[in-house]
């Protein structure tokens, strides 16, 4: 009965730790999920602030377009349009 008696015991011992490092390794997983989702919504917030500066340059490059296209029209019509005095 002893030898039975330690024999559960240690099983018990090694039920424990069975249960301890199962419930570590679900909380593990879950703060890797976490950090993915977090590593994920930082790369988001990298990505959506180069789309950002991009959006800001692209429109500064569109007005000097358009400015261009003014004065290219202004000096067209003032070489072939003013008349000459």
């Amino acid at each position: 009965m002893n030898h039975f008696n330690h024999l559960v015991s240690e099983q018990m011992m090694t039920m424990e730790k069975l249960l301890y490092l199962q419930a570590e390794l679900e909380r593990c997983q879950e703060i890797e999920e976490q950090l993915q989702i977090l590593q994920n919504e930082t790369e988001l917030e990298s990505i959506k602030n180069e789309i950002n500066q991009m959006k800001r340059e692209l429109k500064e490059i569109q007005e000097t377009f358009e400015k261009q296209t003014e004065e290219v029209i202004q000096s067209y019509h003032d070489m072939y349009l003013e008349p000459s005095v």
